[in-house]
């Protein structure tokens, strides 16, 4: 999109609706990878459901949830549900995503939902549209033109 500013690409920040329909088809994909890694740690008690008392299963999903998450998001910046709504995630100056960058959002994620959404509701309101666990992390999430994986400009600019 042509900028007031010379030198300057302004990139939009999606819409509410948008997040939510990637963030509903991530979902249903870590569903189906936290099947597949409960199917591996099956063996590993028997054969036998979990119970309530090991605790050690709860945190191991929450493991795998961030490594989906963190991978996505430092290797391109786009979980396939993102990548499907061409939405991309980047560092508040346009770089790519660290892996410190990706454990603070997952964990303001998880609050932010913990308080029924509270944290993602909040882009409503917020003046550059951005979320807690966006604020916490020092990321910010951006529409992209076709919804491959494009480089973030640094410095560029967010359209609200």
């Amino acid at each position: 999109m042509p900028s007031k500013t010379p030198g300057v690409v302004e990139q939009t920040a999606p819409g509410f609706f948008r997040r939510l329909a990637a963030i509903v088809y991530d979902s249903l994909l870590l569903l189906a990878v936290l099947f597949l890694a409960t199917a591996v740690a099956l063996p590993f008690n028997a054969g036998q459901a979990f119970s309530p008392d090991q605790y050690a299963f709860p945190l191991y999903l929450v493991l795998v949830s961030f490594v989906f998450f963190g991978w996505f998001w430092t290797h391109g910046g786009q979980t396939l549900g993102m990548r499907a709504w061409k939405i991309k995630l980047t560092s508040l100056d346009g770089d790519r995503v660290s892996w410190r960058q990706a454990g603070a959002r997952f964990g303001m994620a998880i609050v932010s939902w913990g308080l029924l959404g509270l944290g993602v509701v909040w882009s409503l309101f917020d003046r550059q549209r951005l979320s807690w666990h966006d604020r916490a992390s020092n990321t910010r999430l951006i529409r992209s033109a076709n919804g491959k994986n494009q480089e973030a400009l640094p410095g560029a600019a967010v359209k609200r």
